[in-house]
């Protein structure tokens, strides 16, 4: 492999990438037949020869870089040779002078089709702007559901993306790091990749907001010797249960990731020092098969015999496992010091499942007979909706990306059988999950037999039946009841051809009035009209019309030039502008010429701007800017709520900013205290800030019940390093539990 290295690349290079492939070598060695390895080879002695001029961010040699994505592919998802060889080759069609045909010619249908998946998938800048990214997202979802090794290949390409992110510029990182933590760590989540999933978060937030993360970071790293020595307290007398009743088992501690904590600190509104399930335990089980579901529930009593569990913290997986087939059986107990403890119980082949996902879930379901899984159901489902000629590819992304994350509820027909539905679903999501000819004739049910309108939110383990009549017919509110896509797919189809046949009213007396009028019904006279009404599409011109929503009286009004239709001017803007009355605060949060910033490289002066009042930015905070419509640019903090929606969705829309000088200015912001009531709390508080910090305050509201009380501050200052002055001051005082910025 040197000498084929060496024609192509210098010596040192050459050993660089040696090293790399070596180390794929070694990952599935023993695990691939020769031939296989020889396929490999194949891919790799291509695909290096096509990236020998190429070279990446970080100066490296580009060919490391489908090495790497290859071990990830292989080590980490446990994939086979075909799967490593697209990894080797993915960016070869996109990047170099290789097309899909010399793909198809060298490897075989198969690879060509994840190659041509891949492709696109990279083509696809933006999910929103346009026909053409809409079409193509909708062929790489297709692709997707015939041949899912082509996310499989992009998540390791997104997973090695992140893990050398630094050599990007800072704004770059924004967009990927939000994009990645829109879709990618969710699509990880589905497939069963907890690992890769967690990490893909951990990455997100270090760019994203690298304070917290370096905070957690050291946090975890001071604790991390207690946390060691009391795990091996608390699982010293399991282990010694566990040999005594013949289970052979291995203890592992779980380390919680730095997303998940903050993810719960957030959430909960509570510090690291409060998490109080940052101990976790993995017992994982070697047990036949057939022993699996009966040797974990002897586990868990073994556990409960020691350390109380508590009763809202029981979750079993085994015998209903997660849409991506994820087995476990989850409980959380009361340990030694008072201490809550997560344990997690599992076999040796749901832990492979676990951290494997697809490429142990396809292992494990050789040679059964019954071999389709709740992944393989999902997988259908995703191919059934894209397959639907109605579905639109925008709203499919939003709601398959909401649907990646749902927990899942259990629920049952009243003859047994098991229905999946995601966390939050209706009565009508349930019946559109049994048949369409269902949903759309439902109007109501019965859950556990007392009768429920189809807009009743269904709980784990509810027995649900369906109550139809062939009188009804979905309406346009029914979107608002249902949840899952699936549902709202089917709604939006039926809707349509409702719309349609009504609309065909409408163009008969559109037809008759430009008839009258001598003009002829073609393209140009309808899209005048259909525009000067508002509307989108001449279906919906139609459609108003027949309902009587549009005056055909009003054509009257349109020029008249040969066969041509043309709609009256419109008054403009000026004259119909509304007056707009300003509250204080959007007063404060207008740019100021004091407050200057470099926007994409302009001084702030040269553009309109305004500070997003969702978040409240001030000098000193992480900041971008996003382009709106008709309203300049928009300044937000990088940890906005808004921010990873925005990046992700809309990235070509964001811009570069920075803070520079900075003149004597008061912008508005917020804190929120929380402590015990003491005698003259209050004005101790409100001394520091008016008094001592000589700052102004716009409003103060406290509440106080049983001793304890809630305060939020609403405060102007001029800067990060101000606001952060006060909180630690307001820390320090006695009584206080908490302060934290809004």
């Amino acid at each position: 492999m040197t000498s084929v290295l060496q024609s192509v690349y210098t010596l040192e290079d050459s050993k660089i990438i040696d090293r790399a492939f070596r180390r794929l070598e070694r990952s599935y060695k023993g695990r691939l037949t020769p031939q296989k390895e020889e396929l490999v080879r194949k891919a790799f002695k291509i695909a290096a020869t096509a990236h020998q001029n190429d070279r990446r961010k970080s100066g490296e040699p580009y060919i490391v870089h489908p090495i790497e994505v290859a071990l990830i592919a292989s080590k980490e998802m446990g994939m086979g040779a075909t799967t490593i060889a697209c990894a080797l080759l993915h960016d070869t069609v996109e990047d170099t002078e290789i097309t899909l045909n010399d793909i198809q010619s060298e490897f075989g249908e198969k690879i060509a089709l994840i190659i041509d998946g891949l492709t696109k998938i990279s083509e696809v800048v933006d999910l929103t702007s346009g026909s053409i990214q809409a079409e193509n997202f909708r062929k790489i979802l297709l692709t997707i559901s015939e041949d899912v090794r082509v996310i499989l290949v992009k998540l390791a390409d997104r997973l090695h993306n992140m893990r050398t992110l630094e050599s990007m510029r800072r704004e770059k990182q924004l967009k990927i790091a939000s994009e990645t933590l829109f879709l990618y760590a969710p699509l990880a989540h589905r497939f069963g990749f907890y690992n890769i999933k967690s990490e893909l978060e951990d990455l997100c937030l270090r760019f994203m907001e690298p304070e917290v993360f370096n905070e957690i970071s050291e946090k975890l790293a001071d604790t991390k010797l207690s946390r060691q020595r009391y795990i091996t307290e608390f699982v010293k007398p399991i282990k010694k249960a566990l040999e005594n009743a013949g289970l052979e088992a291995t203890i592992k501690g779980r380390p919680k990731h730095i997303y998940s904590i903050w993810n719960k600190m957030k959430n909960k509104n509570v510090t690291f020092e409060e998490m109080y399930d940052l101990f976790a335990i993995r017992i994982i089980l070697d047990s036949e098969p057939k022993q699996e579901k009966s040797d974990c529930w002897r586990v868990y009593s073994i556990v409960t015999d020691f350390y109380k569990p508590n009763p809202d913290r029981l979750k079993d997986f085994i015998s209903n496992p997660k849409a991506n087939g994820y087995e476990s059986l989850h409980t959380t107990v009361m340990g030694p010091k008072g201490k809550w403890v997560e344990v997690q119980i599992r076999t040796d082949r749901m832990h492979a499942i676990a951290e494997q996902g697809l490429a142990a879930h396809w292992k494990y379901k050789e040679g059964e007979e019954d071999s389709e899984s709740t992944l393989d159901r999902w997988i259908q489902h995703v191919r059934e909706l894209l397959q639907n000629p109605e579905s639109n590819a925008i709203e499919f992304i939003n709601n398959f990306k909401s649907e990646l994350f749902d927990e899942e509820i259990y629920l049952f027909t009243p003859k047994g059988d098991v229905q999946m539905l995601p966390k939050g679903a209706t009565a009508l999501d349930f019946a559109f999950a049994i048949h369409t000819q269902v949903g759309s004739q439902c109007m109501g049910a019965k859950v556990n037999h007392k009768l429920v309108p189809i807009s009743h939110v269904l709980s784990n383990g509810d027995q649900v039946e369906i109550i139809t009549s062939k009188k009804q017919k979905p309406s346009d509110n029914w979107l608002k009841i249902v949840q899952t896509s699936r549902a709202k797919s089917k709604i939006r189809s039926a809707l349509k051809e409702e719309k349609k046949i009504i609309a065909e009213d409408g163009r008969d007396m559109l037809d008759r009035k430009l008839k009258s009028m001598k003009l002829p019904s073609n393209h140009d006279n309808l899209h005048e009209i259909t525009n000067h009404f508002g509307l989108k599409t001449t279906l919906d011109l139609h459609y108003e019309i027949a309902l009587k929503h549009i005056d055909l009286s009003e054509l009257k009004n349109f020029e008249v030039k040969g066969k041509r239709l043309f709609a009256p001017q419109k008054k403009s803007e000026t004259e119909t502008q509304p007056v707009v009355i300003e509250s204080v605060e959007e007063k404060l949060m207008r740019p100021r010429k004091d407050a200057e910033l470099m926007i994409m490289g302009s001084a702030s002066s040269e553009l309109e701007y305004n500070f997003a009042p969702c978040c409240k930015p001030i000098p000193g905070d992480d900041v971008f800017g996003f382009i709106t419509i008709g309203k300049g640019i928009k300044i937000h903090r990088t940890n906005c709520p808004n921010a990873v929606q925005m990046m992700s969705k809309y990235g070509y829309r964001v811009v570069k900013v920075s803070w520079t000088k900075q003149q004597e200015i008061a912008f508005l912001s917020g804190i929120q205290i929380r402590g015990f009531d003491g005698k003259g709390l209050i004005n101790k508080i409100t001394g520091i800030i008016s008094t001592d910090m000589n700052l102004n305050m716009q409003s103060l509201n406290v509440s106080s019940e049983d001793g304890v009380f809630d305060g939020v501050i609403m405060i102007y200052v001029s800067d990060t390093k101000e606001l952060k002055n006060l909180i630690q001051r307001i820390k320090s005082m006695e009584g206080i539990i908490k302060v934290h910025r809004i």
